[in-house]
């Protein structure tokens, strides 16, 4: 039921040596919920999905699963989760039915109970006519529904993506978000998945935002729209930092330069168009007045895009 943690993270810290992963990461994911962690490679998203899968104890602090601790419970939390790693898990050469019979072994299922789990989530994932296929014959939207298949045999109360739509067109990416609905609504699966596209987020009912291994922002798409001051208005000009400069000067406001372009976050931002004209005749090249994304919420409670970073 709604306001029910499935996930629950205290303090949650890891250091590599010197370097610090995670960041007293503290957040609580709801039963049934869609829930994305957005960050930049380097961010912290895939310590925390390793930590979650029980492949990594954090340096300290808490990770609770379906109630159970990560590590005192590694193997009951095990039985509970369903994943889907961000690289392929299938082998190519069986068939898309011997890869589930093969996943059912490992969660101890056999015989007639395997067989009719099998039937059950290849009918859910529409792979009934695919199941004697061979799963390298198969494209690339086709193998990730296989691989939440896969995930999803041992009905497991969540389910934990890492990049789940890396290589995917953009169809295929909103066929994977749409039977992640399907599982939240139909089944009450709890959802959470780690990524860096501002698109995939959006559609998820929670977002959290790492950065440098630690929680920036937490909440829903909207509301963390909402945290910008206004309509984004970007200005594109012959000198981006002198124009910034005297933006700042004369409308007393944070302008910003970025990817080449001046920034300004200001409420009625369509109104503000003509102002800007005016107070730079000739300097100015276009003006694009948009909502806020949560790309522009990462940078503003960043202060740098989200393509930077790098490591684990």
């Amino acid at each position: 039921m709604a306001g029910e943690a499935t996930v629950e993270l205290s303090s949650l810290t890891h250091r590599y040596g010197d370097r610090v992963a995670l960041d007293r990461v503290t957040l609580s994911v709801d039963r049934g919920a869609i829930f994305a962690l957005l960050g930049p490679n380097g961010g912290g998203k895939t310590t925390l999905f390793k930590i979650l899968t029980t492949l990594v104890k954090p340096t300290s602090g808490t990770a609770r699963v379906t109630g159970a601790d990560v590590v005192a419970e590694r193997n009951f939390v095990r039985g509970r989760i369903g994943i889907v790693f961000q690289k392929p898990s299938l082998d190519g050469s069986l068939t898309v039915l011997e890869n589930l019979i093969h996943q059912g072994h490992l969660y101890g299922l056999w015989g007639r109970v395997l067989r009719r789990r099998a039937k059950e989530v290849l009918k859910q994932f529409r792979l009934t006519d695919r199941a004697n296929d061979r799963v390298d014959l198969l494209s690339g939207g086709l193998q990730r529904r296989v691989e939440l298949a896969k995930g999803l045999l041992h009905k497991p109360d969540v389910l934990i993506l890492d990049e789940p739509s890396t290589g995917l067109d953009p169809g295929a990416r909103a066929d994977l978000m749409a039977h992640l609905q399907v599982l939240r609504d139909r089944e009450g699966v709890t959802s959470l998945l780690t990524t860096h596209l501002m698109d995939e987020a959006d559609r998820c009912d929670r977002v959290g935002i790492l950065d440098e291994g630690r929680l920036v922002m937490l909440g829903t798409p909207s509301d963390l729209k909402a945290t910008v001051g206004g309509d984004v208005v970007t200005i594109h000009g012959g000198n981006p930092d002198a124009l910034a400069a005297r933006a700042n000067e004369k409308f007393v406001c944070k302008s910003q330069v970025v990817d080449g372009a001046v920034r300004i976050e200001r409420e009625r931002g369509h109104e503000f168009v003509p102002q800007l004209i005016e107070a730079f005749p000739g300097e100015i090249d276009s003006v694009t007045v948009g909502k806020p994304t949560l790309d522009d919420v990462f940078l503003h409670h960043t202060g740098h895009r989200l393509w930077i970073g790098g490591g684990a």
